[in-house]
């Protein structure tokens, strides 16, 4: 059986400039913006080293953590959640 991608994962949403400032303009549905992060995350090096869930936040990525200096996975994705708005 193949599993039908939720819809509400795939429509753009209009990005804020602090997002934009971290993975490019938008807009940008939640699935690429996750994976954008990812690959940010990964090129700076910002993951714990004794702990690979969690987020260092570097000078970008301070305004979007809502400015904890260090996240779990789940927690971003939660605070970078009002940073993305419907485009309609």
């Amino acid at each position: 059986m193949v599993r039908k991608a939720n819809p509400a994962l795939m429509k753009p949403l209009k990005l804020s400039d602090e997002l934009e400032a971290v993975i490019g303009k938008g807009p940008l549905p939640r699935g690429q913006v996750v994976k954008k992060l990812w690959e940010y995350i990964k090129k700076h090096d910002l993951q714990n080293p004794e702990n690979k869930r969690n987020i260092i936040a570097d000078e970008k990525l301070l305004p979007l953590f809502g400015g904890k200096k260090e996240v779990t996975m789940f927690e971003m994705t939660k605070l970078v959640s009002p940073h993305m708005t419907s485009t309609d």
